[in-house]
């Protein structure tokens, strides 16, 4: 299908609820639901080291690490992903595993805030990328199928659909492939993913649907994470597999052993080395805490203040080709 019929469609699935009152429309239904389900609330000064996108759900503040669940509709493998960097954006935020609550922030660097360089002809991030929550790649683990060990986060998920995220928002993806990225001799996962309300999300069903669909991704997705820290004056990154995308079936079972690594820490079965594990679901944790104390955190934290100025390094564009 052509990008034309994908907006157009887009476009006429949008305008189905006006036109027609009484159409059952499940478009719209999933996605009320997804936005109803989990608040971002955002504290401090956006561009500033004191930002954070904390999470509520109805009960009250929720670690979106550990207590939204993996799953979204198990039955189907549909899986929750926490967005944390929009497409087309710089800004290098991540769920922070440090701090109680692991609230959404932006990475630091030297003391200052981190933006990933616009390596040409790419602009940010060209995916809405994020993280499925319940996971965890262990550092002490081989992984079975590269040989090395995790990197130590949740799994990453790149959200291939139409529509640009926004920070902090929680989507429900389905599925259809994972490439292995070797960043500094770890394993970091990058599962491919698109949204399950996208309006071409029922014709993808496994990786070779994606090159049919957005012909010449996959190749820029390689392409930019062997380059994007290349500006930093690091090397290429590198894949396993030569950067075959693997199928569908390989990233359910790389999901599963990272939710089993995720399992493992919440329950204090493995040692946590640092990472907050405050939760406020998980009923066999001995780090779960109550609602009020989860409050009190958020509470605690600097209230919402006007944007600061992006630094200017955020908008500079690299020709690695002219180094």
């Amino acid at each position: 299908m052509h990008t034309k019929s994908h907006v157009l469609i887009s476009c006429f699935k949008r305008l189905t609820p006006r036109l027609f009152p009484g159409a059952r429309c499940s478009y719209f239904c999933r996605k009320q639901s997804s936005l109803a389900m989990y608040q971002a609330v955002e504290r401090g000064s956006p561009n500033t080291t004191d930002y954070r996108i904390y999470f509520r759900n109805s009960s009250g503040p929720i670690s979106p690490l550990h207590d939204i669940p993996i799953y979204a509709d198990a039955s189907k493998k549909i899986y929750n992903m926490v967005v944390e960097i929009p497409r087309w954006t710089n800004a290098k935020m991540e769920i922070n595993l440090k701090e109680v609550l692991n609230p959404i922030k932006q990475d630091v660097k030297k003391g200052k805030l981190r933006f990933v360089a616009n390596c040409f002809p790419h602009h940010g991030y060209i995916w809405n990328y994020g993280a499925i929550p319940q996971t965890w790649e262990n550092p002490e683990v081989l992984d079975e199928s590269t040989g090395c060990k995790g990197d130590n986060d949740p799994i990453d998920i790149l959200e291939i659909g139409y529509r640009v995220a926004k920070r902090g928002e929680v989507l429900q993806v389905k599925v259809l492939g994972s490439v292995a990225l070797i960043d500094e001799g770890e394993t970091d996962w990058k599962i491919i993913a698109i949204d399950v309300n996208d309006p071409i999300a029922d014709e993808l069903k496994d990786i070779a649907d994606v090159e049919k669909h957005f012909p010449g991704l996959l190749k820029a997705t390689i392409e930019w994470f062997k380059i994007y820290k290349i500006p930093d004056g690091k090397p290429e990154n590198q894949f396993a597999f030569n950067g075959e995308a693997k199928n569908r079936e390989f990233a359910h079972h790389v999901i599963e052993d990272v939710h089993k690594y995720w399992a493992g820490l919440i329950k204090k079965e493995t040692e946590a080395g640092g990472i907050s594990c405050a939760n406020v679901t998980n009923a066999e944790s001995p780090f779960k805490i109550e609602q009020k104390d989860a409050e009190d955190v958020i509470a605690k934290s600097p209230q919402l203040g006007s944007p600061e100025p992006i630094e200017s390094v955020a908008s500079r564009l690299f020709f690695l080709g002219q180094r």
